[in-house]
């Protein structure tokens, strides 16, 4: 990030204003044939709205499992998450799930699309859990595929598309319910360079468009350097840089 806009963040931060996600000491560990394996070691982190940060590591360094815990998509961590003013690790299971799908956006390594509905109906679904119409969820769904060059692919199924085209409806239904946070494990990693650089420009486009904040854990440096700050997890620890 450029100095211009690390001042831009500190001027916000300082304005009071809430990060959408606060980890404080978040930790993970493992216990395998006797053996247990840290895998979080206290990671401290304040991501500001707006903001798109690189969580960068190998593959192992546990950036699913800080995005999980992130999610709140699974139990077992020490330490606090804080979600756009909400201490998660203090509610029960039903407002932890209201708090996810009504901040939270997931785009992952594989698509998880549903094989029997297509890619507008896809998209349709999250919005129609989160209470909005079905006109109107047709309408956000048509506007975000359109926007990333599906517009003629709305009625085609998860197996009538590419890879590239697939994870499109993926980052689509990410964004459906415009989340202020958007989690992306991998997002390209399972596609060539030239569409993964394709895929990434629409997903980074959208992302600020509507002024969400993203976290993509990535093991590529060039894909995290286009984001607006890089992390770094080794060895447990989170690093700036």
């Amino acid at each position: 990030m450029n100095d211009a806009a690390v001042s831009t963040l500190e001027g916000t931060a300082a304005a009071g204003v809430t990060p959408v996600v606060r980890l404080r000491k978040l930790a993970r560990s493992f216990t395998q044939g006797g053996v247990t394996i840290d895998v979080l070691r206290g990671i401290d982190l304040d991501v500001m709205p707006g903001q798109i940060v690189a969580l960068l590591g190998p593959s192992g360094s546990g950036k699913s499992t800080m995005l999980q815990a992130i999610g709140l998509l699974e139990g077992g961590f020490e330490g606090s998450i804080e979600i756009a003013g909400a201490h998660a690790t203090a509610l029960g299971a039903n407002a932890r799930t209201i708090l996810r799908r009504d901040h939270l956006g997931f785009v992952y390594q594989f698509h998880h699309l549903l094989p029997d509905f297509d890619a507008q109906e896809n998209v349709i679904l999250p919005q129609l859990v989160a209470g909005r119409s079905r006109a109107d969820a047709l309408s956000r769904a048509a506007e975000l595929l359109q926007a990333l060059g599906l517009g003629e692919r709305l009625g085609h199924r998860p197996s009538q598309l590419s890879g590239g085209e697939q994870q499109r409806v993926a980052v689509a239904r990410a964004l459906a319910n415009r989340p202020d946070l958007v989690l992306a494990d991998e997002p390209t990693g399972n596609l060539d360079e030239a569409t993964a650089d394709r895929v990434l420009d629409e997903f980074l486009r959208l992302v600020r468009g509507q002024g969400s904040a993203a976290i993509v854990a990535t093991h590529n440096q060039r894909l995290a350097r286009r984001m607006d700050r890089v992390v770094r997890l080794q060895d447990g620890l989170l690093k700036q840089g």
